[in-house]
């Protein structure tokens, strides 16, 4: 299989959509933003540091950020094991730019709350309207 010079998250068959999946998840953006706000986190302090997220959900998401060169997992051979992510170098070139995004999402979350509110009451609103 060829890999193409730039990827085309538009078509379906292409690596980078899987990646952006993988990234543009309500978890993979977390962990992300996690690793770079605290470096090397161990799996318990990744799930105590995102909120809500299951056991299965985050080591799930671990794989996907691994396997795509994201992430780093590094295993000690001691008992109990011990086992710590990290950013990799191509992580940490993502990483500016999901704590962009978070960043924006944060600070407009107001405007986000109210468009929301009033989108609702409009469709309530529209769904008790006599039928003619």
């Amino acid at each position: 299989m060829t890999i193409p010079e730039r990827g085309d998250c538009f078509n379906a068959e292409c690596t980078a959509r899987a990646v952006l999946s993988h990234l543009a998840s309500r978890w993979g953006s977390l962990v992300i933003a996690a690793l770079r706000q605290s470096g090397t986190l161990r799996f318990s302090q990744l799930r105590a540091r995102i909120g809500g997220v299951s056991e299965k959900m985050l080591a799930q998401t671990l794989r996907e950020l691994e396997r795509d060169g994201l992430i780093e997992r590094k295993s000690f051979p001691v008992v109990p094991p011990r086992v710590e992510y990290s950013l990799t170098p191509l992580g940490n070139g993502v990483a500016g730019h999901v704590k962009d995004l978070i960043d924006w999402i944060e600070g407009h979350v107001r405007n986000v709350a109210s468009s929301q509110a009033a989108h609702d009451a409009a469709q309530a609103s529209a769904s008790h309207q006599p039928s003619r």
